[in-house]
Protein backbone atom coordinates (compact mmCIF):
# COMPACT_ATOMS: atom_id res chain seq x y z
CA UNK A 1 0.00 0.00 0.00
CA UNK A 2 2.61 1.94 0.62
CA UNK A 3 4.81 1.68 -2.26
CA UNK A 4 1.32 2.43 -4.37
CA UNK A 5 1.24 5.55 -2.53
CA UNK A 6 4.86 6.54 -3.47
CA UNK A 7 4.30 5.94 -7.05
CA UNK A 8 1.23 7.77 -7.50
CA UNK A 9 2.91 10.69 -5.32
CA UNK A 10 5.81 10.34 -7.84
CA UNK A 11 3.81 10.39 -11.07
CA UNK A 12 2.00 13.66 -9.83
CA UNK A 13 5.27 15.25 -8.62
CA UNK A 14 6.15 14.49 -12.64
CA UNK A 15 2.94 15.78 -14.01
CA UNK A 16 3.27 18.67 -12.06
CA UNK A 17 7.20 19.71 -13.10
CA UNK A 18 5.97 18.68 -16.84
CA UNK A 19 3.28 21.77 -16.70
CA UNK A 20 6.07 24.13 -14.96
CA UNK A 21 8.59 23.33 -17.73
CA UNK A 22 5.99 23.71 -20.33
CA UNK A 23 4.55 26.80 -18.81
CA UNK A 24 8.23 28.31 -18.75
CA UNK A 25 9.07 27.63 -22.50
CA UNK A 26 5.60 29.53 -23.22
CA UNK A 27 6.74 32.19 -21.56
CA UNK A 28 9.88 32.18 -22.93
CA UNK A 29 8.68 32.01 -26.20
CA UNK A 30 6.38 34.64 -25.57
CA UNK A 31 9.41 37.19 -24.35
CA UNK A 32 11.19 36.23 -27.34
CA UNK A 33 10.57 39.40 -29.80
CA UNK A 34 13.27 39.58 -31.87
CA UNK A 35 11.78 40.04 -36.03
CA UNK A 36 12.52 36.88 -38.09
CA UNK A 37 14.15 36.98 -41.17
CA UNK A 38 12.29 35.72 -44.18
CA UNK A 39 14.54 33.37 -46.46
CA UNK A 40 12.92 34.73 -49.63
CA UNK A 41 13.14 37.83 -48.67
CA UNK A 42 16.60 37.98 -47.82
CA UNK A 43 18.84 40.15 -49.45
CA UNK A 44 21.80 39.04 -52.27
CA UNK A 45 25.66 40.08 -52.68
CA UNK A 46 26.87 41.89 -55.59
CA UNK A 47 28.28 39.81 -58.47
CA UNK A 48 31.95 39.33 -58.12
CA UNK A 49 34.18 41.15 -59.88
CA UNK A 50 36.21 38.43 -62.77
CA UNK A 51 40.10 37.89 -61.88
CA UNK A 52 42.44 39.74 -64.38
CA UNK A 53 43.17 37.92 -67.47
CA UNK A 54 46.70 37.19 -67.45
CA UNK A 55 48.95 38.26 -70.43
CA UNK A 56 46.67 39.70 -72.93
CA UNK A 57 49.30 42.34 -73.67
CA UNK A 58 46.21 45.21 -73.39
CA UNK A 59 45.45 47.98 -70.84
CA UNK A 60 41.56 47.64 -71.53
CA UNK A 61 40.71 44.80 -68.80
CA UNK A 62 37.81 43.58 -69.53
CA UNK A 63 34.78 43.77 -66.39
CA UNK A 64 37.26 46.17 -64.93
CA UNK A 65 36.62 49.32 -66.62
CA UNK A 66 34.38 52.44 -64.72
CA UNK A 67 32.46 54.19 -66.90
CA UNK A 68 33.43 58.59 -66.51
CA UNK A 69 29.84 59.40 -66.24
CA UNK A 70 26.84 57.42 -65.07
CA UNK A 71 23.29 57.72 -62.89
CA UNK A 72 22.62 56.72 -59.61
CA UNK A 73 19.41 54.02 -60.89
CA UNK A 74 20.23 50.21 -60.04
CA UNK A 75 20.97 48.09 -63.05
CA UNK A 76 23.35 45.54 -61.68
CA UNK A 77 22.19 42.02 -58.81
CA UNK A 78 23.13 43.77 -55.85
CA UNK A 79 21.96 47.24 -56.22
CA UNK A 80 19.55 49.17 -54.09
CA UNK A 81 16.08 50.58 -55.36
CA UNK A 82 13.46 52.71 -53.36
CA UNK A 83 10.07 51.55 -54.34
CA UNK A 84 7.05 53.85 -53.08
CA UNK A 85 4.27 52.37 -51.74
CA UNK A 86 0.71 53.88 -53.32
CA UNK A 87 -1.77 51.63 -53.73
CA UNK A 88 -5.36 52.01 -53.09
CA UNK A 89 -7.67 49.61 -53.82
CA UNK A 90 -11.32 49.63 -53.63
CA UNK A 91 -13.84 46.41 -54.98
CA UNK A 92 -17.46 46.21 -54.28
CA UNK A 93 -19.30 43.03 -54.80
CA UNK A 94 -23.18 42.26 -54.68
CA UNK A 95 -24.50 38.55 -54.46
CA UNK A 96 -28.23 37.52 -54.53
CA UNK A 97 -29.96 34.71 -55.07
CA UNK A 98 -33.25 32.85 -54.72
CA UNK A 99 -34.17 29.08 -55.72
CA UNK A 100 -37.48 27.34 -55.38
CA UNK A 101 -38.20 23.60 -56.36
CA UNK A 102 -41.77 22.33 -56.19
CA UNK A 103 -42.32 18.45 -57.03
CA UNK A 104 -45.61 16.40 -56.65
CA UNK A 105 -45.74 12.95 -57.71
CA UNK A 106 -48.82 10.42 -56.99
CA UNK A 107 -49.57 6.70 -58.17
CA UNK A 108 -53.11 5.69 -58.96
CA UNK A 109 -53.89 2.45 -57.71
CA UNK A 110 -54.32 -0.15 -60.83
CA UNK A 111 -57.91 -1.30 -62.32
CA UNK A 112 -57.86 -5.24 -62.86
CA UNK A 113 -61.06 -6.23 -64.62
CA UNK A 114 -63.38 -3.58 -63.84
CA UNK A 115 -62.62 -3.47 -59.95
CA UNK A 116 -59.97 -1.71 -58.17
CA UNK A 117 -57.09 -3.83 -56.76
CA UNK A 118 -56.74 -4.38 -52.97
CA UNK A 119 -55.06 -6.64 -50.69
CA UNK A 120 -55.08 -7.34 -46.93
CA UNK A 121 -52.49 -7.91 -44.35
CA UNK A 122 -52.17 -10.56 -42.28
CA UNK A 123 -53.21 -9.27 -38.80
CA UNK A 124 -54.98 -6.01 -40.05
CA UNK A 125 -58.59 -5.89 -40.78
CA UNK A 126 -57.94 -3.11 -43.15
CA UNK A 127 -57.83 -3.38 -46.62
CA UNK A 128 -54.96 -1.56 -48.66
CA UNK A 129 -54.99 -0.40 -52.56
CA UNK A 130 -51.41 0.85 -54.28
CA UNK A 131 -52.30 4.27 -54.82
CA UNK A 132 -49.51 6.53 -53.45
CA UNK A 133 -48.80 10.66 -53.22
CA UNK A 134 -45.12 12.10 -53.04
CA UNK A 135 -45.08 16.15 -52.62
CA UNK A 136 -41.68 17.99 -51.83
CA UNK A 137 -40.76 21.61 -51.60
CA UNK A 138 -37.60 23.47 -51.09
CA UNK A 139 -37.04 26.82 -51.05
CA UNK A 140 -33.11 29.09 -50.19
CA UNK A 141 -32.74 32.80 -50.19
CA UNK A 142 -29.37 33.81 -49.96
CA UNK A 143 -27.86 37.69 -49.87
CA UNK A 144 -24.38 38.70 -49.98
CA UNK A 145 -22.47 42.38 -49.55
CA UNK A 146 -18.88 42.73 -49.41
CA UNK A 147 -17.19 46.09 -49.67
CA UNK A 148 -13.45 46.62 -49.69
CA UNK A 149 -11.17 49.26 -49.51
CA UNK A 150 -7.44 48.65 -48.77
CA UNK A 151 -4.61 51.92 -48.65
CA UNK A 152 -0.96 50.60 -48.57
CA UNK A 153 1.32 54.33 -48.31
CA UNK A 154 5.10 53.90 -47.77
CA UNK A 155 8.23 53.14 -48.77
CA UNK A 156 10.32 49.72 -48.75
CA UNK A 157 13.71 49.43 -50.47
CA UNK A 158 14.46 46.58 -52.54
CA UNK A 159 17.86 44.64 -53.83
CA UNK A 160 18.28 43.67 -57.11
CA UNK A 161 18.12 39.69 -57.68
CA UNK A 162 18.41 39.31 -60.76
CA UNK A 163 18.62 40.87 -64.62
CA UNK A 164 16.63 39.69 -66.78
CA UNK A 165 17.49 38.81 -70.66
CA UNK A 166 15.54 41.71 -71.85
CA UNK A 167 17.38 44.02 -69.08
CA UNK A 168 14.42 44.01 -66.65
CA UNK A 169 15.16 43.69 -63.01
CA UNK A 170 13.65 41.20 -60.36
CA UNK A 171 13.82 42.86 -57.52
CA UNK A 172 12.78 41.46 -53.82
CA UNK A 173 12.77 43.25 -50.21
CA UNK A 174 11.85 42.68 -46.31
CA UNK A 175 11.36 45.74 -43.64
CA UNK A 176 11.36 44.46 -39.92
CA UNK A 177 9.27 46.56 -37.56
CA UNK A 178 10.21 45.57 -33.99
CA UNK A 179 7.15 47.15 -31.69
CA UNK A 180 5.78 46.25 -28.37
CA UNK A 181 3.67 43.21 -28.37
CA UNK A 182 4.82 42.13 -31.40
CA UNK A 183 6.69 42.10 -34.93
CA UNK A 184 5.80 43.86 -38.41
CA UNK A 185 6.68 42.75 -41.39
CA UNK A 186 6.41 44.48 -45.11
CA UNK A 187 7.57 42.46 -47.69
CA UNK A 188 8.07 43.48 -51.67
CA UNK A 189 9.21 41.86 -54.52
CA UNK A 190 8.16 41.89 -58.47
CA UNK A 191 9.82 42.61 -61.89
CA UNK A 192 10.95 46.50 -62.54
CA UNK A 193 11.41 47.90 -66.25
CA UNK A 194 15.00 50.60 -65.61
CA UNK A 195 13.03 53.03 -67.55
CA UNK A 196 10.20 53.56 -64.93
CA UNK A 197 12.55 54.43 -61.83
CA UNK A 198 13.01 57.65 -61.99
CA UNK A 199 16.69 60.18 -61.55
CA UNK A 200 16.25 59.42 -57.84
CA UNK A 201 16.41 56.06 -57.84
CA UNK A 202 12.71 55.40 -57.17
CA UNK A 203 9.87 53.67 -58.59
CA UNK A 204 6.34 53.45 -57.72
CA UNK A 205 4.70 50.23 -56.45
CA UNK A 206 2.06 50.54 -59.26
CA UNK A 207 4.83 50.20 -61.79
CA UNK A 208 5.82 46.64 -60.39
CA UNK A 209 5.46 43.41 -62.60
CA UNK A 210 4.15 40.14 -61.30
CA UNK A 211 4.36 42.04 -57.77
CA UNK A 212 3.49 40.56 -53.92
CA UNK A 213 3.12 43.19 -51.51
CA UNK A 214 3.09 41.60 -48.04
CA UNK A 215 2.07 43.34 -44.85
CA UNK A 216 1.81 40.68 -41.34
CA UNK A 217 2.65 40.87 -37.97
CA UNK A 218 3.03 38.73 -35.19
CA UNK A 219 3.45 38.39 -31.72
CA UNK A 220 0.41 39.33 -28.83
CA UNK A 221 -1.37 41.75 -31.07
CA UNK A 222 -1.30 39.67 -33.85
CA UNK A 223 -2.65 36.99 -32.03
CA UNK A 224 -5.64 38.90 -30.46
CA UNK A 225 -6.81 39.27 -33.36
CA UNK A 226 -6.64 36.42 -34.96
CA UNK A 227 -9.82 33.77 -35.45
CA UNK A 228 -9.56 30.94 -33.29
CA UNK A 229 -9.50 27.37 -34.93
CA UNK A 230 -13.11 25.99 -33.35
CA UNK A 231 -14.19 29.68 -34.88
CA UNK A 232 -13.00 28.96 -37.92
CA UNK A 233 -14.71 25.31 -38.44
CA UNK A 234 -18.20 26.87 -37.73
CA UNK A 235 -17.69 29.02 -40.39
CA UNK A 236 -15.74 26.65 -42.98
CA UNK A 237 -17.29 24.99 -46.28
CA UNK A 238 -17.07 21.77 -44.17
CA UNK A 239 -19.91 22.48 -41.76
CA UNK A 240 -22.88 20.97 -42.58
CA UNK A 241 -25.37 24.20 -40.80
Amino acid sequence: MIDRNRKSLNLCSAAIRVVIVLGVLVLLAGCNSTPKRDPEYAAVPPESIPPVPRGNGSIFQAGFERAWFENIRARRIGDILLVNLVEDTEASHTNSGTVEKANSTSITNPTLFGNNFSFKVPGRSTSFNLNQGLESDTSFSGDADNTQNNQFNGSVTVMVTEVLPNGYLRVRGEKRIGMTGGNEYIRVSGIVRPEDIDTRNTVESTRVADATLVYVGDGQVSKATTMGWLAKFFISAIMPF
